[in-house]
Parts: C-alpha cells; sequence; structure tokens
C-alpha cells in the first residue's frame, strides 16, 4: 500500500445529493451552509434533465454560476440521471456555460447475467463520452455494489471499463459500494488508476444492522437487481458519517495521494441520522486530521 508521498493532497468536495433534503426546501440558504462548514467544491446532481439539463437548482446556467460563485463554491463535477446520446446536447450547452469540467452517470442496472445488455450500455458510454469530449467535457461512471456481480465469472465492474474508451469514459470510484460488495476498493483503485479522476467516500458504522458485505446473507450474488430491489436491500442505517466507522479511510486517502488524475475526494451521505448538513461538516471536520488531505480552496 502507498503511503502518499507521492503527489499532491487530495482536495475535498461534497455531493449535494447528501443534503437534498435540505436543498428542497431552501437552495440559497442550504448552500450558504455548505460553504459555511468548508466546503469549496461541489458536485452536483439532477435525476431529470428531461425537466432541468443543468444541477438541479431550476436556475440558468450563468444564474447558478453566480450564485455559487458568490458563495465561493464551484462546481467540480455533476450527476445526471438517464443520460443518453441522443438527448444529450442540452445538458452539454448547460455545463459548458456553467464551467463544470465533467458530468457523470450516477447509477445504472445490468440483468443478471446478460453480457448482451453490459455490452449495450458500453455502447452508450462511449457514445456520450465521445459527445462530451467534443465539447471540452469530460464522462464519468459512479458505481454501486451491483456492478461487482458477476457474468461468466467476471465482475461486470471490469467487463464496463474493458469495453469502454478510457479515453471516453472515466471512473468515479465509490470506495464504500466497492467494499459493500466484498471487493477491495484499494485494488479496484490500483487496477483503474489512469481512469480514477474522483473518489467518493462514507463509513460503514460498526454497529450497522447489516453485515458490511451485501451478497450472500443479505443480497443473492445471481440476484436480478433493478432499483427497487436494490433500494430494498439497503438498510439507511449502514451508513454513517467518515471517520465514525470501520472504513480503512486513511489507508484509501493514502492511496488516492498515488493516482495520477485523482484530484478530489468526494463527500456522498446516502443517508444519515443527522442532520443534513450536521452530518457534511462533521465528515469535512474528520477528514481534516487525515493525513494526504487538502482543505485549502
Amino acid at each position: 500500500m502507498g503511503k502518499g508521498v507521492v503527489g499532491l493532497a487530495v482536495k475535498v468536495g461534497v455531493q449535494l445529493y447528501s443534503v437534498r433534503k435540505a436543498l428542497a426546501k431552501d437552495l440559497y440558504g442550504t448552500l450558504q451552509r455548505v460553504a459555511e462548514s468548508g466546503y469549496r467544491y461541489v458536485e452536483a446532481a439532477n435525476p431529470n434533465p428531461r425537466e432541468d439539463p443543468g444541477i438541479g437548482f431550476g436556475l440558468p446556467a450563468l444564474e447558478a454560476k453566480k450564485l455559487l460563485g458568490d458563495l465561493g463554491l464551484k462546481v467540480i463535477g455533476s450527476h445526471i440521471g438517464g443520460l443518453q446520446p441522443d438527448t444529450i446536447e442540452p445538458v452539454l450547452d448547460y455545463h459548458a456555460e456553467l464551467g463544470n469540467p465533467q458530468i457523470g452517470c450516477p447509477i445504472e442496472f445490468f440483468p443478471a447475467g446478460d453480457l448482451d445488455a453490459v455490452l449495450r450500455h458500453c455502447e452508450r458510454f462511449n457514445a456520450i463520452g465521445e459527445k462530451c469530449r467534443a465539447r471540452g467535457i469530460r464522462f464519468y461512471y459512479h458505481n454501486h455494489f451491483n456492478e461487482f456481480q458477476k457474468i461468466n465469472g467476471r465482475y461486470v465492474f471490469d467487463i464496463l471499463m474493458e469495453n469502454t474508451d478510457p479515453d471516453l469514459v472515466f471512473v468515479e470510484l465509490d470506495t464504500y459500494w466497492v467494499a459493500r460488495a466484498g471487493v477491495d476498493p484499494l485494488e479496484v483503485m490500483r487496477k483503474y488508476q489512469d481512469r480514477l479522476i474522483l473518489l467518493h467516500q462514507k463509513d460503514f458504522p460498526a454497529d450497522a444492522p447489516q453485515p458490511l458485505v451485501l451478497f450472500g446473507e443479505v443480497v443473492d450474488p445471481e440476484a436480478n437487481l433493478d432499483g427497487k430491489t436494490f433500494g430494498a436491500a439497503v438498510d439507511p442505517r449502514s451508513f454513517t458519517e467518515i471517520g465514525t466507522g470501520i472504513l480503512p479511510i486513511q489507508n484509501i486517502i493514502d492511496e488516492a495521494a498515488l493516482m495520477p488524475h485523482l484530484g478530489f475526494i468526494i463527500v456522498e451521505q446516502d443517508h444519515t441520522q443527522l442532520d443534513e448538513l450536521e452530518s457534511i461538516r462533521k465528515s469535512r471536520e474528520a477528514l481534516g486530521k487525515y493525513r494526504g488531505i487538502s482543505l485549502e480552496a
């Protein structure tokens, strides 16, 4: 394992999905609290690009850019739900005007055992990546645990990587979800270091009501996972703030410091038992205590 002696310290951002309920109630006030918590970099989340091609704020690009800029916040990426190559142009127009360098696929599901379906996704991702590259924007894929089901003895994630162009499809690795699949996130980071551009981090509580590894006791490794079955499998109490659980956070950060293209570790709290804004504040404060982390703008 690397000790973080090569490369620069990793900067910290936050995925705004972590404060989605607060944003829905008070957009400006919530973003102000995000900034007051010390965050300078944000990753947006927009599940409905057909209704709003932007970052989920319901604002034109220049208004969103000014709002964020006035608060000292900068967009470093955005999850966009349901991306399709034939409807992506309005999304790219928006993000080019916003000045966002990259957009990503937040989640996909792959029918169990269906290699052809996975390969069709690969074709789509390559096409999206080509459209993005033509506009000077990078496209990345964000994993969960279902990509570590196997088809013919091989992880779906590996099949995705092998059948997408590394110059078109990059990786945002969520270490929590890799661990919940029973796979070592450090190994995945090393294997795809040339494509890894963003890292998602949260923690797993020691007293969680589920085992860390979902496959086996909780989820049949051969199960057909979709949005409904995925959601039903994951207990919301099996998430906790960084530094309060059992994941090897320092080891992950040490490895992140060695990644040649990784600039940010992004706090993403899918669920929390705390107030959302208190949750992200607590994780950022904890990250500042690990070596290899930069909290500077």
